[in-house]
């Protein structure tokens, strides 16, 4: 009963790490095709004068951020929505079944969780880092008296779509913490499994060192009765 709660528990955890993961890829993709394949991520620019004359001011790129990072942040994300989709489905098949993972199994799948424990972390940390990285240099460092939020509803001439980069990217962010939270749940269950078989194994030995130990002691009883009536 107690190794099925464990399942259980397992098997919400893949479908919150499913659904945390779905939430925080569809806003990635939503951006990289309203920026033209651009990444916003790590973006430096300034404000200035479109001419001497004119003191309107437009916001001048001077360097887009590395697109393989955008790329490796969506690709970790579709990689942990596929990932825990299929392992959902395999425990839920193992617990309508009444089967067990075996051990080699569970310590596979305590590796591969903290496998994605660290690069959804990672993955995060980028998000986080260079989205701040972004508004700061939109907002010159949180001088301007408009915030970075308010910036996606105002036109930055950049030839392409920033209506919703703030809430895409706040979406995101969400997605991917909450995800990289579950996947630490994960993994702490992936370990209390390994732990629990390996206890289970330990407790097997023992147990078939002590069935030896008996019968050893109940043949040596036999043969000791049957020297005394010969």
């Amino acid at each position: 009963m107690a190794l099925d709660n464990l399942i259980f528990a397992q098997c919400i955890l893949y479908f919150l790490a499913f659904v945390f993961g779905f939430i925080a890829v569809v806003p990635l993709s939503e951006n990289t095709e309203d920026f033209g394949g651009k990444c916003l991520l790590f973006t430096r620019g300034m404000w200035q004068n479109e001419n001497i004359t004119v003191s309107k001011q437009r916001f001048i790129v001077e360097e887009w951020g590395p697109e393989s990072s955008c790329g490796f942040v969506t690709f970790v994300g579709i990689a942990s929505l596929i990932l825990s989709a299929v392992q959902a489905w395999r425990l839920l098949f193992l617990l309508c079944k009444g089967h067990d993972d075996s051990i080699f199994n569970a310590f596979l799948n305590l590796l591969i969780s903290s496998l994605v424990v660290f690069t959804v972390f990672l993955s995060s940390t980028i998000v986080s880092v260079g989205f701040n990285l972004w508004c700061d240099a939109i907002t010159e460092g949180g001088t301007m008296a408009i915030s970075c939020e308010d910036l996606q509803d105002a036109d930055l001439e950049l030839g392409l779509d920033n209506s919703a980069f703030y809430d895409q990217f706040a979406i995101a962010q969400f997605g991917l913490w909450a995800a990289w939270l579950t996947w630490l749940g994960i993994t702490v269950m992936a370990f209390l499994k390994v732990y629990h078989n390996y206890r289970q194994e330990d407790l097997l030995d023992t147990l078939i060192h002590e069935k030896e130990m008996l019968l050893g002691r109940s043949s040596r009883r036999s043969s000791d009765l049957k020297t005394g009536l010969i």
